[in-house]
Order: structure tokens, then C-alpha cells, then sequence
């Protein structure tokens, strides 16, 4: 697959109080979220000097990081429930062929949380959303290893479970298992016997987080598939946009509609969701309601400009500004004055992230071990630094192919290369 256009991806161009609680559920996220973020990584490093060249063979290979990329690949081959097809993971098997079946649908894929064979929606749809973004920026270099089709087929074992998981225009079935027998039971899921509960939300119990997140991955998803199966992405776009519609309507935190999530994956807001799915709506259809959406309507009051989060399945706000300055990079000639101003504070915003993460800025962040490691928390540690990485990369060949020179961190300067030795550094 040849990788998408600037017009096709661009518009019209181009914590619960006791962390024990969740200690299971946290390092389980480790497996498939900093998995998607680890493809994007071993695939931005394939190929010594990216400069978006279509001419794979110019440049040598990085062995190491090509084969990271395919261990990385075979981690959601781990990951699947389902009945497996050309499974390459021999101590694999079938597992989950009934999940579903009490509320008459079929959500025997998707993928594991990890070790547990629960499936948690929300950070499943984040994992589809970053693995779309890796495939859309850095397919050829996937493809030059051998692992496009990989990639490829796991996205699509997660889109196929969440397309099932969207019945109606406002349901959606967000987890399947009982996390709680679940944990206190280590098993293979080959053999698990114990009921399988699935919860949705709904208009009487909405979750706008959720629902956001998992149009999000819809609508990147739409995009992979554009070329070569165009009739299953019009079917992505057309339940993103369904649920899109959903979480905007019914407004409601699902941690507070379903309280018991809170022990897991609880949620800190849902307002960076929105923006989050709205961009990536934009980036599918060029219809400029999404885009006045994240600028005129709901900027102000969602995206925090100039204040600097970190990326994560639960605050997509730093990853809504990287995705939106794209359209800055690669042209917003075409672009009402009032959206490009705000399309030039996400920029913004997303430059403090950029030159928060330089090690040497005058704004880098302190929260680095002594060794320069990313460190926010003392769980899950790693997603905050693969995700900064894999931000800071995106940025990087962003630079690179628009030719922007440099960028300025109060008063000092610093190139692509140093977004790009920063993320390698993680």
C-alpha cells in the first residue's frame, strides 16, 4: 500500500486512590497500548534517514528495529481472542467463541487486556487509533520489512470486534469479563470456563469517553482501508460517525455512569476524547463541521491550549495537537481565518510539548530519571515515554517533509534530528 496522500489525511489538503486496585489492569496496559506505540517506533527507526522517500531501497535497513517491529507485530497475534486464522502463535489457540452471545452478538475478536483475558474497550480502541496513525505515517516502512500485512490484519481483528460492538446508533458494549473473577484466576483463555459478562453504555448510562474513542479508531481505521477495501472502510466511517454523534449528545464521564470501571480503566474527563475523535473525523471526511468543532465551537473550552498533558490512553490532548498541526505543516490555504488561528494554537501548544521533551531546552520537563527516561508515575511507567517518543518522531518528520528548518524553545533553536534523538532515547 502506498502511503496516504497529504490531501486524503489532511483535510482539505493534506487515577482511582489506590493504585493497587488497578496494579493487574495497569501493567495489562502495558501489553496492547505501548504495543501499538512500540510498532510506531521500531518503524520510524527501520530505515536510518526518513525523509518520506518512496525509494525504500536508497537507504539501508536497521536490522535491530526491523526485528523489533516484527516482535512487536507478533505481540497482538498474542493478544487475539477469537477463532484464530493463520495463527502463527503456536501455543495459541481458540478462545472466546461464545463472548457476546447473551445479548445476541458476536465479540469473539478484539484483543486481551495481557495476561487477563478481559477486553477493556477504551484502551483497545486507543491501541487501534495509535496502531492507524503508525500504519498511515510509516506503512512503506512496514511494508519494506515485510510486516505491513501484519499490521493490517490486527487492526482489522480490533475494528471487526468494535464494529459488532456498536449494535445501534447509541450502544455500545465496552467490556467483555468480570475483571474481578477474572484476576483472581491465572488460566489460559484455551480454557476458561467462568461467564463472560458484557456492559454497554447507552442513553440511560452514556460514556462519552468511551464512545469518543472508539469513533476515533473507526475513523483512523477508515483511512488504512480507504485504498484497499473501500466498501469495509465506508462501513468504519459510517459507525465512527454514529458514535461520534453519540458522545457528543449524551455527554457523561463512563466512570460515573458505570462506577465500577473505576477500579480498572478509570477515566479523568472526556473532553480531549471529543477533540481527539473529532480530528480524526476531519482527517476522514474533509467535512468542516468536524474541523469547527475542535477550533470556534469547543477549543477553548476542551483543548487547554499552552498547557502541555501527557499522551496516554486516558488525556489524547498532547496527540490532538500533533494530529492537528499536520494540517498547519502541509497547508491551510483553504482554511476560514478563525480555524486557522486555532489550528495555529494546537501548533503551539504542541511546540511546548516538543521542546518540553528536548532534554536540553530551557522548558525540558525534570520528570526524567537520572539516566533521561521519561517518568511520570511509578505505574505502568513506559507508556508516558514510548508515547512522548512516538510523538516526538511524528513531529519530527512532520518538520522534515514541509522543510520547517528549525524550532524555537525560548530563544533557542533545535532540528528535526533532535526530536528524533530524543525519541530514539526512550
Amino acid at each position: 500500500m502506498k502511503r496516504i496522500s497529504e490531501a486524503e489525511m489532511g483535510g482539505k489538503q493534506a487515577e482511582t486512590s489506590n493504585p493497587r486496585d488497578r496494579g493487574s489492569s495497569i501493567w495489562c496496559l502495558l501489553v496492547l497500548v505501548i504495543g501499538a506505540l512500540v510498532v510506531t517506533a521500531a518503524a520510524l527507526t527501520i530505515l536510518k534517514y526518513l525523509h518520506f522517500s518512496k525509494n525504500n531501497e536508497a537507504h539501508p535497513i536497521n536490522k535491530k528495529y526491523a526485528d523489533a517491529l516484527e516482535l512487536a507485530l507478533q505481540f497482538f497475534d498474542v493478544q487475539k481472542s477469537g477463532k484464530l486464522v493463520d495463527n502463527r502463535i503456536p501455543w495459541r489457540g481458540d478462545s472466546g467463541l461464545q463472548d457476546g452471545s447473551e445479548e445476541n452478538l458476536d465479540l469473539s475478536k478484539g484483543m486481551y487486556d495481557a495476561g487477563d483475558a478481559i477486553k477493556f474497550g477504551f484502551p483497545m480502541a486507543f491501541t487501534a487509533t495509535v496502531l492507524s496513525w503508525s500504519i498511515l505515517e510509516y506503512g512503506d516502512q512496514m511494508n519494506a520489512v515485510k510486516q505491513l500485512g501484519y499490521a493490517y490484519n490486527s487492526l482489522r481483528w480490533i475494528t471487526d470486534y468494535l464494529i459488532n460492538s456498536h449494535p445501534s446508533e447509541n450502544v455500545l458494549y465496552f467490556q467483555v469479563g468480570d475483571p474481578g473473577l477474572d484476576h483472581k484466576c491465572w488460566e489460559r483463555p484455551e480454557t476458561m470456563t467462568e461467564r463472560r459478562p458484557v456492559t454497554q453504555v447507552n442513553t440511560s448510562f452514556p460514556g462519552t469517553e468511551v464512545a469518543a474513542e472508539t469513533a476515533a479508531a473507526l475513523a483512523s481505521a477508515s483511512l488504512v482501508f480507504k485504498e484497499n477495501d473501500p466498501d469495509y472502510s465506508s462501513s468504519l466511517l459510517t459507525h465512527a460517525r454514529q458514535l461520534f454523534t453519540f458522545a457528543d449528545t449524551y455527554r457523561a464521564s463512563y466512570s460515573i455512569s458505570i462506577p465500577q470501571v473505576q477500579g480498572f480503566y478509570n477515566s479523568t474527563g472526556y473532553g480531549d476524547e471529543l477533540l481527539w475523535a473529532a480530528s480524526w473525523l476531519y482527517h476522514a471526511t474533509r467535512d468542516d463541521s468536524y474541523l469547527r468543532y475542535v477550533t470556534d465551537l469547543n477549543g477553548q473550552r476542551f483543548a487547554n491550549m499552552e498547557i502541555t498533558t501527557w499522551f496516554s490512553w486516558d488525556d489524547k490532548l498532547a496527540g490532538t495537537q500533533v494530529l492537528l498541526s499536520r494540517i498547519i505543516f502541509f497547508g491551510a490555504k483553504d482554511i476560514p481565518t478563525v480555524e486557522n488561528l486555532d489550528l495555529q494554537m494546537y501548533r503551539k501548544t504542541a511546540e511546548l510539548v516538543m521542546c518540553g521533551l528536548l532534554p536540553d531546552s530551557p522548558t525540558a520537563t525534570s520528570r526524567r530519571t537520572d539516566g533521561g527516561l521519561i517518568w511520570i508515575t511509578e505505574w505502568n511507567p513506559l507508556q508516558h515515554a514510548v508515547a512522548s517518543a512516538f510523538l516526538a518522531v511524528l513531529y519530527s518528520n512532520y518538520m522534515l517533509t514541509s522543510q520547517t528548518e528549525t524550532l524555537y524553545c525560548s530563544g533557542n533553536s533545535y532540528k528535526p534530528d533532535d526530536l528524533r534523538n530524543f525519541a530514539i532515547s526512550q
